[in-house]
């Protein structure tokens, strides 16, 4: 009897309805695409909040795949005109006041973006989940049912520095809702949390992200005001010389 119940089980277990777990490239590849397209073109504003100060920036962004990013700052009047231009590895920032066009080396990559707690490949993302990190599905002791865990460590001999990230996705459409960023040492360093999903191009996104540094006072927010994904884009808008002409 005991070996007829064994039989029945594995006859009939591959016909049963049983979710399976996503592989975990669907998921770094769903958080690598989610704000980009062959093309995608935003309208964000950033604000910064420091012990110090804060103050609030108006963008408006271009890319090309996940390699090519513009970004043009129109707003306040005192930053009006800066821009940022991304072409694969290489990268060039704008500053109107000085009429001056500067290329930053790989050594600044990770240096703060316009005073906020975004560095420069936050912005432009030069190193990819899928391309630059080797990625596992996790399941912590304090895992939530409702959502997906991945472990993201960096490809050996890439110039990253971080020692590993962990990114909490909700089950049902894989849509992140937190990013944590470790050091070497596994010390957790910054936090970056997603809320506020809306649909813009008929593309459902995280609407607002958060970045919180653990090591100091204040925070970054970025807020998506709109958002068109694979729209046609001028041919001219990634090069030098578009850098240098603010709208």
């Amino acid at each position: 009897m005991k070996k007829i119940f064994i039989f029945l089980i594995l006859f009939f277990l591959p016909g049963l309805n049983i979710a399976q777990e996503p592989s975990a490239r669907e998921i770094a590849q769903n958080i690598d695409e989610l704000y980009r397209a062959e093309s995608s073109y935003a309208e964000m504003e950033m604000h910064i909040v420091t012990s110090h100060w804060e103050r609030t920036l108006r963008m408006k962004t271009w890319t090309q795949g996940t390699d090519i990013t513009f970004i043009r700052i129109t707003a306040p009047a005192k930053e009006e005109g800066v821009g940022t231009l991304r072409i694969e590895s290489d990268m060039w920032n704008y500053l109107p006041n000085t009429n001056k066009v500067m290329r930053i080396p790989p050594s600044m990559m990770m240096s703060s973006w316009m005073g906020s707690d975004f560095n420069n490949n936050d912005l432009v993302q030069e190193f990819s989940l899928l391309e630059d990190y080797n990625f596992e599905l996790i399941h912590p002791d304090t895992a939530n049912a409702e959502y997906y865990y991945l472990k993201a460590t960096p490809v050996e001999g890439r110039p990253i520095v971080w020692g590993k990230r962990i990114s909490t996705v909700r089950k049902e459409d894989y849509i992140p809702v937190k990013e944590e960023y470790y050091d070497d040492d596994g010390e957790k360093m910054r936090v970056l949390t997603f809320s506020e999903i809306q649909t813009f191009d008929d593309r459902e996104i995280p609407s607002v992200m958060k970045m919180n540094p653990l090591s100091e006072d204040g925070y970054t927010t970025v807020r998506y005001l709109d958002a068109e994904f694979n729209t046609n884009i001028p041919e001219d808008t990634f090069t030098l010389r578009n850098l240098r002409t603010p709208e």
